[in-house]
């Protein structure tokens, strides 16, 4: 026969306390997956650019990679005078060779790899620009979001921040 007045083993207190335990689980593991999927990874090793005629291997933690069109002098001109804090990659989309400067690396790449490169990081404007941090190795991850470079010499606030 069953006590009257008695607790039950799963009393309501409980049953609440295993349902909000489980739905923080949940959402602090949907959380930390949308945001480690939210920026995207740039393997150097898979993807192959060339510095002149050489293949580009990175030297720095953090980088400011702009994807531009040589064929917009304006920003030829700024990507070659900027003198920034972090070193600059930028990324022809028409393959021009050109001599690097201080704090800016060009580089190139074969048509396959430029595709991959606008698809992967969903680049819609020229000029792009986002910052990469050194993850392992050859492995870098986005660091910020992807925007249209107006100015180049705006990115100071952006780089104090970082």
């Amino acid at each position: 026969m069953a006590k009257k007045g008695g607790k039950s083993f799963l009393s309501l207190s409980t049953l609440l306390a295993s349902f909000f335990g489980a739905a923080m689980i949940a959402s602090a593991f949907a959380y930390f997956n949308y945001k480690f999927s939210e920026y995207k990874f740039i393997d150097f090793k898979e993807w192959i650019f060339y510095e002149k005629s050489d293949i580009f291997i990175p030297k720095n933690d953090k980088y400011i990679i702009v994807f531009y069109s040589s064929r917009e002098k304006d920003t030829m001109k700024q990507l070659a005078d900027t003198d920034l804090n972090i070193p600059i990659i930028a990324i022809d989309y028409y393959n021009q060779v050109r001599p690097n400067t201080k704090t800016t690396t060009f580089l190139r790449s074969g048509t396959k790899n430029s595709l991959s490169f606008i698809q992967r990081f969903n680049i819609y404007e020229s000029p792009s620009i986002f910052f990469i941090k050194k993850h392992k190795d050859f492995l870098y991850k986005q660091d910020s979001m992807i925007r249209k470079l107006d100015n180049l010499n705006e990115l100071s606030k952006d780089i104090d921040s970082l």
